[in-house]
């Protein structure tokens, strides 16, 4: 699954993690993304992070594909963590693109990095995604956070319809505590998901939108109609 930040990936991570079949796994390639980038400047617990997981992207992507675990392995990723990594293994797994309104994502985000760019957000990057999927005849999923969250039901088994497995009832409900395959930088992130037992409602984002964003919104908005248009 790919996602941008603040998009319930991890809830939605926490929701495979219920499923007997499967083994998850929190954001592989981010040491990755780190080692490559000037964000390491500015992500909180960088040194954590990069401490933790193998900084060597290629060597994450062999492992992933040699992965035999579980029936199905499901990998919560970040679109931007993709940095310079070649992306032919994307045709040998089942993609799932994650978006979310960036009105309602930027404000999220930038309560943690204040000031973030395009190549943060990742909305750019799932179009460029797109673009491959369809140059390359990969099928993938598009799915909308809003849309999971007013019907998480619904969304779930369309998704599993789509990935060729049966839905799990399980996939609703968890109990309310982090768990072991959080990645280290869940101090930072988390403290929702590890409140909730299962997809919480949805609110709409009442507050003003910050005048500091707005450039930011602008430029993600055509990026992230065209995803809405292509989601379940």
């Amino acid at each position: 699954m790919w996602s941008g930040p603040r998009n319930i990936s991890t809830t939605l991570m926490y929701s495979f993690a219920q499923r007997e079949d499967t083994q998850v796994y929190d954001e592989p390639l981010y040491a990755h993304y780190l080692s490559q980038t000037s964000a390491k400047e500015y992500h909180p617990g960088t040194a954590e992070i990069l401490e933790s997981q193998e900084n060597d992207g290629e060597k994450v992507i062999q492992s992933m594909l040699s992965n035999k675990i579980a029936p199905v392995q499901f990998y919560k990723q970040m679109t931007h963590h993709l940095l310079n990594l070649n992306r032919d293994f994307l045709k040998q797994v089942n993609n799932i693109l994650l978006t979310r309104d960036p009105k309602e994502m930027l404000p999220s985000y930038a309560k943690v990095i204040d000031k973030p760019t395009i190549d943060d957000v990742g909305y750019r990057l799932h179009c460029e995604l797109v673009d491959y999927f369809e140059l390359h005849q990969i099928p993938f999923t598009v799915i909308d956070s809003k849309s999971v969250l007013l019907n998480p039901k619904q969304q779930l088994q369309q998704l599993c319809q789509n990935l060729d497995m049966p839905f799990d009832e399980n996939m609703l409900h968890w109990q309310k505590a982090a768990r072991p395959e959080d990645g280290v930088w869940a101090k930072y992130w988390y403290k929702n998901i590890h409140n909730s037992t299962g997809f919480m409602n949805y609110n709409p984002k009442t507050e003003a939108f910050p005048e500091h964003l707005k450039p930011l919104l602008e430029e993600c908005m055509p990026y992230y109609e065209q995803l809405k248009r292509l989601a379940i």
